[in-house]
């Protein structure tokens, strides 16, 4: 917070009383340590609670939980930087993986559609970009320990849906943020 109380007292030294707005969405809190077996519950609460329930789903399988978040919500078409929106589902979502001690791995996925476009040379590069800029965000900006954090692309090759639809090809162009499985923790 005081950091934003400096970053709004030196926008409003630069633009005089039209200032714009900004919004501080500060993390969720739980009251109570995160086990393994309620992780789930939580993290569909805040999905829940946000509106998100069309952007985001959960996966449970033999790697650990995956939160899948499809691009509409992080991302412009074709882009990888993080829009207003993706930082602030990012921010809640960093709030529950913070009180966690697993690690994180944050994989970025395509469509098969051939990106066209000055900034990417590929599928690939669009889906490292997308893992990084997310990954860079929950450290940098939400405390995320680097050394809990990988990221991966995988481009076009681990679709959820099939690509021959354009309801399919929306469902592929997403990120996944899995909470690694840890036998240790209790």
């Amino acid at each position: 917070m005081k950091k934003y109380e400096k970053f709004k007292s030196a926008l409003e030294n630069s633009f005089g009383e039209t200032a714009p707005v900004i919004n501080v969405v500060k993390p969720v809190v739980l009251p109570h340590i995160i086990r393994d077996e309620n992780l789930k519950d939580h993290i569909m609460q805040i999905i829940t609670e946000s509106g998100y329930s069309n952007s985001i789903s959960l996966e449970e399988n033999k790697r650990g939980l995956v939160i899948h978040i499809m691009d509409k919500i992080l991302f412009s078409s074709g882009d990888a930087d993080l829009t207003i929106e993706s930082r602030q589902v990012l921010t809640k979502i960093a709030s529950i993986l913070d009180q966690i001690k697993n690690d994180i791995r944050v994989e970025g996925h395509t469509d098969n559609v051939p990106i066209s476009n000055s900034s990417f040379a590929s599928n690939w590069h669009l889906s490292v970009a997308r893992a990084l800029n997310t990954a860079y965000f929950l450290i940098k900006d939400r405390g995320l320990q680097p050394e809990r954090v990988s990221i991966v692309g995988d481009s076009e090759y681990k679709p959820i849906a099939s690509n021959d639809t354009p309801e399919g090809r929306a469902l592929n162009r997403r990120v996944d943020i899995v909470i690694i499985k840890n036998k240790n923790l209790k």
